[in-house]
């Protein structure tokens, strides 16, 4: 009986030596052969082999060069296969190389059947293993996910438990937690879980769009009612008709648009900018925020009666520093997300590296580790990542990076006027060490672009 029924391919241009091998090993594995590197990849891609026995030196120029080029596009072509490495050198210039590049072993010609055949077995029971670890890993990660987000945390099995909760009703539902906390997977949890899962998603950044424009985009128009209208343009709301519309940041929004929002959800029915009779619309809305609205009704900036209307089912997302035994979980899904979208061969962490990005504060929560990985795999070269391979500084969050900036006394302040002083603190401070560039500000402080540029209008910097 055949070996798990493994294919093996062989690549070789000594015909006599390759059909020796064949004759060798066919008892075990189903074996395919190749002759040159067109017909390696030929191969490769029709029949996506378990193991590669791969000479290094193939016409037409026979040199190692050209044998290293054919490895990395068989690792292109078949991402999981084991490859061993044939080579005629004495040296082991190229086939050291060769394992650098992906390589599970080499061996010398002339060819020891014996030693091979054991060379063979070890890597195919390495495969093996491999596989029932990423099928236990994948298991792992289905019985700890919901909807994309990924958990273990109690704070988290709360999140899932709203989830499941709210899905199947048209309650309102409002994410509230800081930027980068994962609000929109939320959002679209619930949207891709409830009853209007076959309708429109529809998500809109409010803090990124012009005060002159969120309107017009919110509403749609009619031709003509503004200079540039040249055409009749259906809004946000109408697009989402019977489905799901997410606005983000709500907190942002003037108090002419707020007026609106609350007819909308009133009535049912908005007027497009420029038209006279109103659309009616069947949405189920869901809003984020990462302000105090409270403090922000108090100050006048939020209506109370709006307020009411989105608060009816508050659901709190937990900052990353509020549930650190999801940070090993979420790194290595990141790792092998970035490894697998960019190429890169698989890549893992020690546990020392492990623990100092469990211990970080990461302000700009899981989008900020998200961004961080991505840095990791495209700028480390080895296979494992070490505390050597961190970065210091700013590039990594340390438990003393709030101390860089100075105290904020909040004597005679109420706690929202105290924390947007030490925002501003923040913002200035950050502003100053990059000089002015607000993109690199807004990665010194965990925060994406947008974030920034609303923050700097808020306060008027």
């Amino acid at each position: 009986m055949r070996n798990g029924n493994h294919r093996l391919l062989i690549v070789e241009d000594d015909k006599l030596l390759r059909e020796q091998l064949w004759w060798s090993l066919k008892k075990d594995y189903e074996v395919f052969q190749a002759g040159d590197r067109a017909a390696a990849i030929e191969s490769v891609i029709k029949h996506q082999p378990d193991l590669i026995l791969l000479d290094l030196h193939l016409p037409p120029d026979n040199n190692s060069e050209g044998g290293i080029l054919l490895l990395k596009n068989i690792r292109r072509q078949a991402r999981e296969a084991v490859i061993i490495v044939m080579t005629g050198d004495q040296k082991k210039e190229s086939a050291l190389r060769a394992m650098e590049e992906g390589a599970y072993d080499y061996f010398r010609k002339p060819v020891d059947l014996a030693e091979l055949k054991m060379i063979i077995h070890r890597a195919l029971e390495k495969l093996m293993i491999e596989k029932e670890n990423r099928m236990l890993r994948e298991k792992f990660h289905q019985e700890n996910s919901y909807e994309g987000i990924i958990g273990v945390s109690k704070a988290m099995g709360k999140v899932f438990d709203s989830i499941r909760r709210v899905a199947d009703s048209n309650a309102t539902v409002i994410l509230r937690g800081e930027s980068g906390t994962g609000k929109d997977l939320v959002a679209r949890a619930i949207h891709n879980t409830g009853p209007r899962k076959k309708k429109p998603f529809i998500a809109v950044q409010c803090s990124a769009l012009p005060e002159h424009l969120i309107e017009s985009e919110l509403f749609g128009h009619e031709k003509g009612a503004f200079t540039g209208a040249v055409n009749d343009r259906a809004g946000r709301f109408e697009m989402a008709h019977q489905g799901t519309l997410f606005l983000d940041e709500i907190g942002t929004m003037s108090p002419a648009i707020q007026a609106k929002l609350l007819r909308i959800l009133e009535q049912k029915e908005f007027l497009r900018l420029g038209a006279k009779e109103p659309v009616q619309v069947d949405v189920r809305l869901i809003t984020a925020t990462n302000e105090d609205l409270e403090a922000r009704i108090r100050e006048g900036k939020f209506r109370e009666d709006l307020y009411f209307r989105v608060h009816v089912f508050p659901l709190h997302l937990p900052a990353l520093r509020q549930r650190r035994e999801d940070i090993p979980l979420l790194v290595k899904h990141f790792l092998k997300v970035f490894c697998d979208s960019h190429g890169v061969p698989g890549k893992g962490i020690t546990a020392d590296a492990m623990e100092t990005l469990s211990n970080a504060p990461w302000p700009g929560n899981v989008r900020q580790l998200k961004n961080f990985v991505m840095t990791l795999v495209l700028t480390i070269d080895s296979e494992r990542i070490t505390s050597a391979d961190l970065p210091t500084g700013h590039a990594l969050p340390s438990s003393e990076a709030g101390q860089a900036f100075p105290a904020v006394t909040i004597d005679g302040l109420s706690l929202p006027e105290a924390v947007e002083q030490f925002e501003v603190q923040l913002l200035k401070d950050a502003l100053q060490k990059t000089e002015g560039i607000k993109v690199e500000a807004a990665k010194l402080l965990g925060v994406d672009k947008n974030r920034m540029m609303y923050l700097c209008r808020k306060h008027h910097i």
